[in-house]
């Protein structure tokens, strides 16, 4: 049985370079491992997600890269088991010891954990957030977060609260980015978003009336942009990408 290795250092993927150019995960352990998780067998394959030794040495064919820009490089499914394998170490290293009583959690499944001290069990725990594409006529409601490090323009979103439906996050967090008011809010789909363990749960929704006011401590930029003349959009894989070019194919579903 073949077991694939996602071997992560601070977010980014350990990847071999091959001769004609591209790139694939190392055919084998080429270098000191700080952590390696339970096998997991997810969506047909099976595969480990393991974490870098601090100061480990890679060999001249091995390269260090940001999961976001391992999406050009791998073959979808690959990318895909990339995230989950992140995923896990993330939520592996947040819950090493129990949050009530603070020993050390023993795996009891590959994707749960026991305190053998207080006996509570741990699972990966997901945060789920909301966007929206707003439009109005050819217009599309475009925004530029303060968290983003380029200079693009992406979707308003924001995560769910408790308490709240979904419909209810999107409402909520339309006015308090924009005071603007919407209508007509439909799904579009959904997408595990590994950074670091989010679900984002996409929307479409028609602009209804209000000025618009971006929220200052949030937002950087914003505006009504024609569908002809949108400036710097969020590269794929996003999520607000696969909105943003459906809008502009006129499909209102994936």
């Amino acid at each position: 049985m073949e077991v694939n290795r996602y071997i992560f250092n601070h977010g980014a993927l350990l990847l071999e370079r091959r001769a004609d150019g591209g790139y694939a995960l190392p055919n084998d352990n080429t270098v000191e491992l700080d952590a390696e998780l339970p096998v997991q067998h997810w969506g047909g394959e099976t595969f480990v997600a393991a974490e870098m030794a601090a100061g480990s040495e890679l060999p001249e064919t091995l390269e260090l890269i940001p999961l976001r820009a391992t999406y050009a490089l791998l073959p979808l499914h690959v990318y895909r088991l990339a995230e989950k394998a992140r995923e896990l170490l993330d939520w592996n290293r947040e819950t090493l010891h129990c949050g009530h009583c603070g020993a050390l959690q023993e795996f009891r499944s590959p994707i749960s954990k026991f305190c053998p001290q207080c006996k509570t069990e741990t699972w990966p725990k997901l945060s789920p957030a909301c966007i929206v594409l707003i439009e109005r006529g050819e217009e599309l409601l475009l925004v530029q977060s303060r968290d983003f490090k380029r200079e693009f323009f992406g979707l308003v979103a924001g995560f769910v609260e408790t308490g709240e439906s979904l419909e209810e996050c999107v409402r909520r967090e339309v006015k308090e980015e924009t005071q603007i008011e919407i209508k007509n809010i439909r799904y579009f789909g959904s997408q595990p978003w590994p950074f670091p363990r989010n679900l984002m749960i996409g929307f479409w929704a028609e602009y209804a009336g209000g000025e618009l006011s971006l929220q200052d401590a949030e937002l950087r930029k914003g505006g009504w942009f024609h569908r002809d003349a949108l400036p710097a959009i969020p590269e794929r894989p996003s999520i607000a990408r696969q909105m943003i070019d459906a809008w502009l194919k006129d499909k209102h579903s994936i």
